[in-house]
């Protein structure tokens, strides 16, 4: 495919907007007024060094890639295959245009979370960034990644609210008591009802206490908090015998890459 010109790359990343990552294509910034500044390399400046450097012959799944921002940063580091996948067609139009521009060789498939059992493979590294509060079943998520995708590494960022503390608690305790709910530092999942910060698909708002305690149950093992909302973790055993909802099984059928895939 012929190189775009600068010219070419603007009326592209305009017509496809508005972004939420602020890429840079070849000097064209993407989203240059983000709310967020900088957005989402402020935020990957402070984890990057948790992610092995060199991930040749490993692969990476993406969930809820959006506009491709860390698929082509999996990318940049030798991944041998980067799987990105979102439910959003508009988001997978821009991280397609992304990957083109940039040549770099990603797949892209229109999937969601729910549905991760169908890809019927597990991957070295797994990213699960930014997603989870943008869902209305948030711990089936959890639950179908860990059964399903997650062969080694699992890296997961969500929008954290409340108090930041976390304190031992008890396996287990007595009908009578209900002080326990009233700590500002017991897990705690604030539902949304209408919309935050104008958007009406965030959903749920974890604290500190509550993400850990998510993670714990869907049975990861948190072995690294390089930044306040990032949790790198690997597959443990299940805290419970019950498991997810959905076994781990061969899926009926196989969800593959749609799109383009860039050489």
């Amino acid at each position: 495919m012929p190189k775009l010109s600068d010219d070419e790359i603007r009326e592209r990343v305009a017509a496809l907007g508005p972004w939420f990552h602020n890429l840079d294509l070849n000097g064209v910034k993407t989203a240059p007024d983000h709310f967020l500044s900088d957005y989402p390399a402020v935020k990957w400046r402070h984890f990057a060094g948790a992610i092995p450097a060199d991930l040749s012959g490993k692969s990476v799944l993406d969930i809820g890639c959006n506009a491709g921002f860390y698929s082509l940063e999996m990318k940049r580091r030798g991944a041998a295959r980067v799987l990105a996948i979102d439910y959003d067609e508009g988001y997978l139009q821009q991280a397609r245009f992304a990957a083109e521009v940039t040549g770099l060789d990603i797949e892209f498939a229109q999937l969601s979370v729910y549905d991760v059992g169908a890809l019927g493979a597990r991957f070295d590294l797994v990213l699960f960034l930014g997603v989870l509060y943008h869902l209305r079943h948030p711990l089936l998520a959890l639950d179908l990644i860990r059964e399903h995708v997650v062969g080694d590494l699992f890296v997961c960022q969500s929008m954290q609210r409340g108090d930041p503390g976390e304190e031992p608690l008890d396996q287990d305790y007595p009908f009578s008591e209900t002080a326990i709910f009233e700590r500002p530092s017991y897990p705690h999942l604030s539902f949304i009802e209408h919309r935050y910060s104008g958007d009406d698909t965030n959903w749920w708002v974890p604290n500190r206490a509550c993400m850990r305690a998510m993670l714990r149950s869907a049975g990861f093992v948190i072995e690294g908090n390089p930044e306040e909302e990032v949790y790198v973790c690997r597959p443990g055993p299940r805290p419970s015998a019950d498991g997810a909802v959905y076994p781990a099984r061969s899926p009926a059928r196989r969800i593959e890459p749609v799109g383009e895939v860039v050489a």
